[in-house]
């Protein structure tokens, strides 16, 4: 069985076609995933309503000054065990690792510890498949420290390959968020200027812009709850700020702190910030455009102009040959 299994990964054609059915399903699901998507609105406020009810919770029992309760999600007992007998948080990074998870949208220990897990488990996987690929089924003619030099680069790739999936993910956050950022404000500014506070007027954002953007969404009810019970209203919006991690939202939350603090107009703040969001995300579409034409330079000559002039040329060769 594993001579037969060794004899069709050496098989040319077998390849090909394992690759081709692959590629083809790739096509069907991204053509199937809008289709298929779901709308997770409901979910994630449900999970901010549960966090302001922990940050409530942990509010009162540090006014009571009574014992600490824990109310966050607990991992699972074999990764934490795993990460603490190999006492993982100090070589990775405790407080930059925790900062990202944060950017990505996990909060707790639980997304932590699995964080830290994987970065110990990837690289281990991947220096195993490949080391048995390269020396049992592939058997290539190289010396074996060529052969381990590339198992440990795929350890190297394994490694990182967490901190990539944390990265896209706060890429895509902070895109949704940027989107929707000046349309938020906008209805901030809606809000103030008809008389309500801070706090419902972000709470009110927060319900209508869900359907825009659920990460922003997520961040103005945390930042609701942070300015209902903490007792320093910077800290609200400082929090907002490292939670996002984008230029116009540390612009706004330096705003709003300045506002209170000098006691400035709300309203026209929020229209000044308002239009110069809008205005970053003109630029950034019109950057975007202009980088397009020398983008598509190279898969033009690649891909669209052999097919253009088979097409052109195609017919006369075919006179041509049929001629001689």
């Amino acid at each position: 069985m594993v001579e037969f299994l060794i004899e069709k990964l050496h098989d040319p054609k077998m390849m090909a076609s394992v690759f081709a059915a692959i590629a083809a399903m790739a096509t069907v699901i991204t053509l199937a995933m809008p289709l298929l998507a779901r709308n997770d609105l409901n979910r994630r406020m449900n999970a901010v309503s549960v966090e302001r009810e922990k940050m409530r919770q942990r509010e009162r029992e540090r006014l009571a000054r009574g014992d600490k309760v824990q109310l966050r999600q607990t991992p699972k007992q074999f990764m934490k065990r795993i990460v603490d007998q190999f006492n993982l948080n100090k070589w990775v990074g405790q407080e930059q690792a925790r900062e990202k998870l944060i950017q990505a949208g996990f909060r707790g220990n639980a997304p932590y510890v699995t964080y830290l897990f994987f970065r110990l488990v990837s690289p281990v996987v991947a220096f195993m498949v490949t080391a048995f690929y390269l020396f049992f089924v592939l058997q290539m003619d190289r010396p074996a420290t060529i052969k381990l030099g590339m198992a440990l680069f795929a350890a190297f790739v394994g490694m990182q390959l967490p901190y990539l999936f944390l990265k896209n993910k706060i890429t895509k956050r902070q895109l949704s968020v940027r989107r929707a950022f000046p349309d938020a404000l906008d209805l901030l500014l809606i809000c103030v200027e008809s008389g309500m506070s801070i706090e419902a007027a972000f709470r009110k954002v927060s319900q209508e812009i869900g359907s825009q953007s659920i990460p922003l969404a997520e961040e103005l009810t945390l930042t609701t709850a942070e300015l209902s019970y903490l007792q320093d209203r910077k800290v609200a919006y400082e929090n907002l700020a490292r939670r996002t991690d984008l230029e116009g939202v540390r612009a706004v939350c330096v705003a709003l702190q300045q506002s209170e603090r000098y006691g400035t107009p709300l309203g026209q703040t929020l229209r000044v910030m308002a239009q110069e969001n809008r205005d970053m995300r003109m630029s950034e579409a019109e950057k975007k455009a202009a980088a397009l034409p020398p983008k598509l330079t190279v898969p033009m000559i690649l891909f669209f102009l052999p097919v253009l002039f088979v097409v052109i040329l195609g017919p006369a060769a075919i006179r041509v040959m049929a001629i001689q």
